[in-house]
């Protein structure tokens, strides 16, 4: 087999660094439990740790203060409050300045604040007509270069050389000089510096700060706003290293232009913090491009956190950088996602939690050898390409064996496969061996901080971390000793605390649902969220609302009930009833049926577990016919009849629709089945009895299937129930007990239906609780042979499928039956065709579970996989070509055999 060179095109689609899905969101595959905002000085919110974009956005812009809006706030005397002061200097247009200015404002604001007001503040507000004035103007001229790339800009739109340079000059000179008050008057001078600058005019710029702003000993914001100018002009000039120097210091003056500063010193200089650090004198300065250091080479900031500290153990900056690090060992600790691949890179359950069992539950030989094999392995890049496009083009095999149940893993098999096992395991404490490390280290810096600092802060950062570490008791012991006042860690305090308390409960009993319930509804009663569109930085942006300490706790509860042996409230803590449909494996459907039942409910599992089962109308009907499906799929025609026969006012397999329009965007509506429209039950074509005349699933029946004549069974009818259908069925048995041609012909008819609706047949869709038989997860051999793969509980239930295989020996033992009683030649050939197809699907059956012992990465891989392929053909023609080599040797010569051949390529090679 070759090895095939995939495109450049096609391999960046996987070259990520989180995983192998570049339209993922990194920020939303971890738990978010230690809020990383809880940090006193918001004007460090853009550098909280983030994955997704280059400044963290998930926090409201307004919690960050406006250095320009508490200045012009302090300086009306506190007359106004912020949003009135921002309304004032922002909003409020010059027309609406002016009529102050003439005594005549109609401004609800400006009326509010008397006609006093203008004489007041009159320099303030003259200041503010000016810069209203200059506003629109103040942005730098583009100038495209030879080396631009294609540059689409209003060319019609206002900038700096848009005015008259020498008399805006000698209007804001004029203003400076008449300005009695210094911070009205620096600000004419930071007009003067920007104007410069955005003009191109670099040494004006440079000039104009020296002789108008220095001279004013202020040093506030103002100052900053002009220095951020001058910056900028610098870095017009080449002048990269005083460029820089001076965007730091506008970083750690101000609060609402860091991220601006920061990424205007990325812009000037490639080792700015290097030479930052160089030219730093004072402690505040040092530990500043400190921080800058740390934050831009985030592999292990401890060692910069310990410089840190060494300067100021209470520096707000150092509880960054330590919050920065807690959520990279969260994102290793507490994925939302469990990945776990086999030999295709086939994904499969959720990550989660989970408890190991006592030492008496050790597996069985054949379930602990089945847990050894899926120990993940480390694949190279290609590898990962490789498995991917053979699973997107059909790859129908897996390395993996056994039922792989979950009850039965010992505590040795959960601790020998690290890599599979969520950090809160029992008995496990880390991710990995170095982030085990990184854990203790960091766990070392926070208990001296908290030591040293006043700020509480350091306390919760150890609580947390002993969470991590699972030693649930010390960290609820150092929660319970903090006073505090702060409401935001009153509130991580408060979560902390139920953290603990649930993770560290071994079982759930009613009791401890009952305690739930009454001290910790508000974590599992859904909420409405509602998306915010105003706010472009919000959670609730594309991808919905962050995973949430909510959706944690409802995965941990899930795991629980699932180790419990209580699958069916584990399903129900993440899914909806309707969704058994997808993967309708008898065990769990059983468990959810029991607790369906279960009488005396606790209010936990009224309001959490049992709200999810309203997704299907008619619960009865709904388990009846799921039950009645797997009896058929196990011929047991009476037992289904038994089921089918309490299927009362079925309204179908309940399925959405979902309809976009350009007016109204997506609806969802749940989907209305046609009367003549199969719906799970009823209109059943007798061409189900029939054999296929091509294999094509997407033709209509009466295009891929043809009736074999039934009219010695008048009671087939053309459309018939599940009901009817078992009555047929039951009816064609007792016949087939005969000796006969009819019992013969009834006979064949009963294989043609289990042939039909196995995974082969075209009404593989009938006994599955699917509509249709387009293709999907659960037609799969590899996915309904490998065994249950929901290891740890049900989250993400469509994410992989799981139903029990196909016996096809029991449409064999038809065939078989109808091949001895009949006498036709040409119906002796049928038989033994569609005996030879079911016995295809037995072969299918092998292979997706026939040992593996190399993968790609493997140097002979072409070789090995070409010898491994010719074994598989050798033993399909030895073993699993039976009814071929009778067909071939005794029937060659029947029509029904050359029809064959003219319609079946494969049949038609085999006959050669």
């Amino acid at each position: 087999m070759k090895k095939y060179i995939l495109s450049l095109a096609v391999v960046s689609l996987f070259y990520t660094n989180s995983n192998a899905c570049a339209w993922s969101d990194p920020d939303y595959e971890y738990f978010n439990l230690f809020t990383q905002s809880i940090i006193k000085d918001k004007s460090y919110l853009p550098f909280l740790h983030t994955y997704s974009s280059r400044f963290f956005g998930h926090y409201n812009p307004s919690m960050i203060p406006d250095d320009n809006i508490e200045t012009w706030k302090k300086y009306f005397n506190n007359q106004l409050d912020y949003a009135e002061t921002q309304n004032l200097v922002y909003k409020l247009s010059l027309n609406d300045l002016n009529a102050l200015k003439n005594g005549t404002p109609t401004n609800p604001l400006l009326q509010k604040l008397g006609t006093g007001f203008y004489q007041k503040y009159k320099e303030g507000i003259d200041y503010l007509i000016e810069a209203k004035y200059l506003e629109p103007y103040m942005s730098i001229n583009y100038i495209e270069s030879e080396n631009s790339f294609y540059y689409n800009r209003d060319e019609n739109r206002k900038n700096a050389t848009s005015l008259d340079y020498n008399k805006t000059i000698a209007a804001l000179t004029s203003l400076y000089n008449a300005a009695r008050n210094p911070e009205i008057k620096q600000r004419y001078g930071y007009q003067l510096v920007r104007l410069n600058h955005y003009t191109r005019n670099y040494d004006s710029a440079l000039q104009a700060f020296k002789t108008y702003i220095e001279p004013i000993k202020l040093k506030g914001t103002v100052y900053y706003m002009a220095l951020d100018q001058l910056a900028g002009a610098q870095r017009g000039l080449e002048m990269n290293g005083d460029a820089n120097w001076n965007f730091f210091q506008v970083f750690m003056n101000s609060k609402d232009r860091k991220e601006s500063a920061f990424v205007s010193m990325k812009l000037s200089d490639t080792a700015s913090f290097s030479n930052i650090m160089k030219r730093a004198n004072t402690n505040e300065e040092k530990n500043m491009a400190y921080f800058l250091l740390g934050y831009e080479d985030f592999n292990n900031p401890i060692p910069i956190m310990e410089k840190m500290f060494d300067i100021n153990p209470d520096s707000e900056i150092l509880k960054v950088m330590a919050v920065r690090s807690i959520n990279e060992l969260e994102r290793s600790y507490l994925p939302t996602y469990y990945y776990t691949s086999d030999a295709y890179g086939r994904v499969s359950v959720y990550r989660g939690n989970t408890e190991t069992h006592n030492s008496k539950d050790v597996a069985s030989d054949k379930k602990t050898t089945e847990v050894k094999e899926v120990k993940e392995e480390k694949i190279s890049f290609w590898q990962k390409i490789v498995r991917f496009f053979k699973n997107l083009f059909g790859g129908s095999k897996s390395d993996t064996s056994g039922d792989g149940n979950k009850a039965d893993q010992s505590d040795d098999e959960l601790l020998n496969n690290p890599n599979r096992i969520p950090f809160y395991t029992t008995g496990y404490s880390g991710y990995d061996d170095n982030t085990k490390d990184y854990l203790d280290d960091l766990e070392k810096f926070t208990s001296k901080a908290k030591e040293k600092s006043k700020d509480e802060y350091w306390q919760i950062a150890d609580a947390y971390l002993k969470f991590l570490k699972k030693d649930y008791k010390e960290s609820t012991e150092i929660l319970n000793e903090i006073k505090t006042t702060n409401p935001e860690y009153l509130e991580e305090i408060k979560r902390m605390k139920v953290l603990n308390d649930i993770v560290s409960q071994p079982k759930i009993d009613a009791a401890f649902e009952n305690h739930m319930m009454k001290d910790y509804a508000e974590y599992f009663m859904e909420k409405e969220v509602k998306m915010d569109t105003a706010n472009a930085n919000s959670y609730y942006d594309y991808y919905g609302p962050a995973p949430s300490t909510a959706d944690f706790l409802k995965d941990v509860m899930a795991n629980r009930y699932l180790l419990q042996g209580e699958d069916g409230k584990s399903f129900l803590m993440n899914n909806t009833l309707s969704d058994l449909q997808y993967n309708p494996n008898s065990s769990l459907v059983k468990s959810v049926e029991e607790f369906y039942r279960k009488p005396n409910k606790t209010q936990f599992e009224q309001q959490i577990i049992a709200k999810n089962m309203d997704s299907v109308g008619n619960i009865e009907a709904f388990f009846n016919t799921i039950y009645g499906d797997r009896a058929m799929r196990l011929a047991d025609f009476g037992k289904a009849k038994s089921y089918y026969e309490k299927v009362q006012k079925f309204g179908g397999i309940p399925r959405v629709n979902y309809d976009w329009s350009e007016k109204s965007g997506q609806t969802i509506t749940p989907k209305q089945y046609a009367s003549s429209e199969y719906n799970g039950f009823n209109n059943i074509s007798s061409l189900v009895f029939g054999h296929n005349v091509w294999e094509s699933y997407q033709s209509a029946a009466s295009e891929s299937m043809k009736s074999e004549g039934y009219s010695d069974f008048p009671f087939i009818k053309d459309n018939m129930n599940k009901l009817e259908l078992t009555d047929v069925l039951i009816q064609l048995k007792k016949i087939g007990n005969g000796n006969d041609e009819k019992a013969a012909r009834a006979n064949q008819l009963i294989g043609n239906l289990l042939y039909n609706t196995s995974i082969l047949g075209y009404y593989r869709h009938l006994f599955v609780m699917d509509i249709d038989n387009s293709n999907g997860g659960k037609y799969y051999f590899w996915n309904n042979d490998k065994g249950n793969p929901y290891k740890y509980y049900y989250k993400n239930f469509m994410d992989t499928s799981y139903i029990e295989p196909d016996n096809f020996d029991l449409a064999i033992n038809y065939y078989q039956k109808a091949l001895k009683l009949s006498n036709n030649k040409e119906e002796k050939a049928r038989i033994l065709f569609q005996m030879a197809s079911a016995e295809q699907g037995k072969y299918y059956q092998y292979e997706a579970k026939a040992p593996k012992d190399f993968d790609y990465s493997d140097p002979k891989w072409s070789e090995k996989e070409d010898a491994r392929q010719k074994e598989l053909d050798n033993l399909k023609n030895q073993k699993y070509r039976t009814y071929f080599a009778q067909l071939k040797a005794q029937y060659s010569d029947a029509e029904t055999t050359k029809s064959l051949m003219g319609s079946c390529s494969y049949f038609s090679y085999f006959m050669r």
